[in-house]
């Protein structure tokens, strides 16, 4: 995730390659980002922030720890913005590690990495106006941004941050069917992409067309779809999808309980 945002944010000139460091303790991986995009690579955290005034934490939570204590407070900028996109750490957490940052907590999720992802925010206090902005500004580099309250991060996690797995494994179900009614698979595995692609356009574009109403005017009396749809209700899909979005939340809920 940190590479795609660093791809998109110099290729649409938010920022130079000259105004990033990269702190990475792989040297061969160093190497690779130096030659691909130009930037100043590091393996000292501390070294990449002391100059910092935005600050992308894209590491696993499990280093959190050890990030913090390594980069320490007195050679930071006047509070620098930090931007935190892991997952299940909370601002209270965030602002323990680091309290002389201004905070935003961020949930990409994994489309962002061709630029079609959509990214929930929450800032924590202290945060000015013209930071948050710059947050929506780097996170708009990989797609759609929305603001939400922390409290609703978890509920973001489960619908947008997993979703991604809930859709593929539709995409891989309906592939299947076309397979199972004599399409070649990677007839069917095309014919199954694109539909789900070319709904979620239409339904983007026409914002005012509810999911209800496409799914009236695709489906005829006595006709295929109709068949289909009983199908799908009978099996209790709509109602399997919710539960799937309950379920991942009560998980993230679970795993930010070690804040």
């Amino acid at each position: 995730m940190g590479e795609a945002l660093l791809s998109r944010l110099l290729d649409q000139g938010i920022f130079s390659a000259e105004a990033v460091v990269v702190s990475e303790p792989q040297g061969e991986r160093r190497q690779f980002l130096e030659h691909t995009y130009g930037v100043e690579t590091t393996s000292s955290n501390k070294t990449a922030v002391e100059r910092a005034d935005i600050i992308l934490l894209a590491i696993k939570p499990q280093m959190l720890s050890a990030v913090s204590q390594e980069l320490g407070q007195e050679s930071l900028l006047s509070r620098p913005l930090g931007l935190s996109i892991l997952a299940g750490v909370s601002l209270s957490r965030l602002y323990q590690c680091f309290p002389g940052w201004a905070m935003v907590r961020a949930m990409p999720n994994t489309p962002a990495t061709v630029g079609a992802g959509i990214t929930a925010l929450a800032a924590g206090s202290g945060v000015s106006p013209e930071q948050l902005h710059q947050a929506r500004q780097i996170f708009a580099s990989v797609g759609t941004v929305v603001e939400v309250p922390e409290a609703l991060m978890d509920g973001v996690t489960a619908l947008s941050g997993s979703g991604p797995g809930y859709i593929a494994l539709v995409i891989e179900a309906l592939t299947d069917g076309g397979v199972a009614v004599g399409l070649p698979r990677a007839t069917a595995m095309t014919l199954a992409l694109q539909t789900v692609r070319g709904t979620a356009e239409l339904l983007i574009q026409q914002q005012d067309l509810h999911p209800a109403m496409l799914k009236d005017r695709v489906t005829s009396p006595g006709g295929t779809t109709i068949a289909g749809m009983a199908e799908l209700e009978r099996a209790g899909v709509r109602s399997a999808l919710i539960e799937a979005v309950r379920a991942a939340n009560r998980r993230s809920l679970e795993l930010g309980q070690g804040d």
